[in-house]
């Protein structure tokens, strides 16, 4: 059985599909979700200023600076886990 995703992995899917600008269908298929659940991340990542959402502009949601920041955090500590320490034994994953 596969393992569920937590939601700082759903956080990070949905803002690195809306880097150069995604419409919701494209984050609902890219990032397997449903509307309902997209509709509750995107509000969230909207409050906390990690997207936009550009209703002129065909709807396009696009990751902000401070969103381009979380991903680059989220990817070095991914790094940090998944790195062998050394010992033998594997990273946190």
């Amino acid at each position: 059985m596969a393992e569920r995703r937590n939601s700082l992995l759903i956080t990070a899917e949905i803002l690195q599909l809306a880097r150069e600008g995604a419409r919701k269908t494209r984050i609902v298929y890219g990032a397997n979700l449903n509307f309902k659940l997209l509709n509750r991340y995107l509000d969230q990542l909207e409050r906390t200023g990690l997207i936009t959402s550009h209703a002129g502009e065909g709807s396009l949601i696009r990751t902000t600076e401070k969103g381009m920041r979380f991903l680059n955090c989220y990817s070095g500590l991914q790094q940090l886990v998944d790195t062998p320490s050394g010992d033998g034994s594997p990273g946190i994953a």
